[in-house]
């Protein structure tokens, strides 16, 4: 069993220091959502992190991600200390985005260097066995993105039954097959362009073909949608493949504003899982 508790259902989004994404958090924790994970491309900088907790009362906040060749270890152990000080058990540090030759040497590099972060307070956006093996010797656990219930089971065997499988799965709250899936297919196609999660999808039994289709079977597999509870019964098997925390990433084909009203809509269904 992990020893960081952040519920069994969170959220994934892209925040900043605005009014409104303050807001948002606000009204997150108001909903009874027990955390927030940070998309790490969105996030301007480390004071978000820390305009945000302050903007909130006990919610939880992870970096999901920090890319390691973005902000140095330094700034972020600084980051963690101060706001360890001033709201302690409220920001813990997911890292990734190691995207040069020897991923494995240079995440290896930084967790050296981020020894004012304790082992039991980061996190690794891990896919491949490798990094999953990283994840659960240097780290609490893994965040995946864009993977399966099945895929969940295997990384649950790497990580061992004792750290954190956090997974972030898309989420459209629409029952309109063509619509929900054109708004998911629309998120995901992005994704098989970067070498990392192409490997990722090969390696879940994609082909090159779907990588490019994306077939209505491989969407409906990295995305869960319809009503309340078909959403709910989709994310309970991850739940059942052994992850610990589903991070859901509520996306509604329209970028820009929070979705509060499908959190809203989400929570006494997800929150009861």
């Amino acid at each position: 069993m992990t020893n960081l508790a952040l519920g069994r259902i969170g959220i994934t989004t892209g925040l900043n220091s605005s009014p409104d994404s303050l807001a948002a958090a606000a009204a997150a924790e108001d909903l009874g959502y027990p955390a927030i994970w940070l998309s790490g491309g969105p996030l301007p900088g480390l004071q978000t992190i820390t305009d945000l907790i302050g903007a909130t009362r006990s919610i939880k906040f992870i970096s999901g991600i920090l890319a390691v060749d973005t902000y140095a270890a330094d700034d972020v152990a600084t980051t963690y200390e101060q706001l360890e000080a001033s709201s302690p058990g409220r920001f813990t540090v997911g890292l990734g985005g190691a995207h040069g030759a020897k991923p494995l040497a240079t995440l290896n590099a930084y967790f050296d260097q981020l020894t004012a972060v304790p082992t039991e307070r980061r996190l690794l956006a891990a896919l491949g066995p490798r990094m999953l093996e990283l994840a659960r010797d240097r780290s609490e656990g893994a965040y995946p993105f864009l993977i399966t219930p099945a895929y969940a089971a295997e990384a649950r065997k790497v990580l061992g039954p004792d750290k954190l499988l956090a997974v972030s799965h898309l989420v459209v709250l629409e029952s309109h097959p063509a619509r929900a899936r054109s708004i998911a297919r629309d998120t995901i196609s992005f994704f098989p362009k970067i070498p990392g999660y192409a490997a990722s999808l090969k390696r879940q039994g994609y082909s090159e073909r779907e990588l490019t289709e994306l077939p209505d079977a491989m969407v409906d597999a990295l995305a869960a949608w319809g009503t309340p509870d078909a959403i709910a019964e989709k994310l309970q098997q991850f739940h059942a493949a052994g992850a610990d925390h589903v991070a859901i990433n509520v996306i509604t084909g329209v970028t820009g504003p929070q979705p509060i009203a499908e959190w809203r809509a989400l929570a006494p269904t997800l929150l009861a899982l």
